[in-house]
């Protein structure tokens, strides 16, 4: 029997405000509820997720990853290298969701050990179906790792 998750803790590694706006309102119509973190470079992402600093010591280690590849500062690929080399964080599973529709972006992704890609559609409504799409799979049918600080 799969235990229900009451809230879903997600860090969206997104620079676009357009896409994190689009983003939160779509998940605000879920089926769950959201504890929705965003961070807009790289380096902050792993300033976040590695708990660095005054800014992100009590920060809460997310369930899942949302991760776009171009990013300022630090690319999300390099992100992504860091985050799966990392003991403390390597468990947390990666949805890269970008624009790039690059074969070796894809490819590089995977053998970074992204947990899936997927190209961020244009469309709204596609794009709403699309996070509908990883809200199911991600948080109805996997079981997340727990995390034990």
């Amino acid at each position: 029997m799969r235990k229900t998750i009451q809230t879903v803790r997600i860090l969206l590694v997104e620079d676009n405000p357009g896409d994190v706006r689009l983003t939160q309102e779509v998940l605000k119509d879920g089926k769950y509820q959201y504890d929705l973190e965003v961070v807009t470079d790289g380096e902050e992402a792993l300033e976040y997720l590695l708990k660095r600093g005054d800014k992100y010591a009590t920060a809460t280690t997310p369930d899942i990853i949302f991760l776009d590849l171009n990013l300022p500062r630090k690319d999300g690929r390099e992100v992504l290298g860091e985050i799966k080399s990392h003991e403390k964080i390597k468990h947390i599973p990666v949805v890269v969701l970008t624009t790039s529709e690059a074969g070796p972006d894809i490819m590089h992704s995977y053998q970074l050990h992204a947990n899936c890609y997927i190209t961020k559609p244009v469309d709204i409504n596609r794009f709403n179906e699309v996070i509908r799409g990883i809200e199911n799979f991600w948080f109805n049918i996997v079981t997340l790792p727990s995390y034990n600080p």
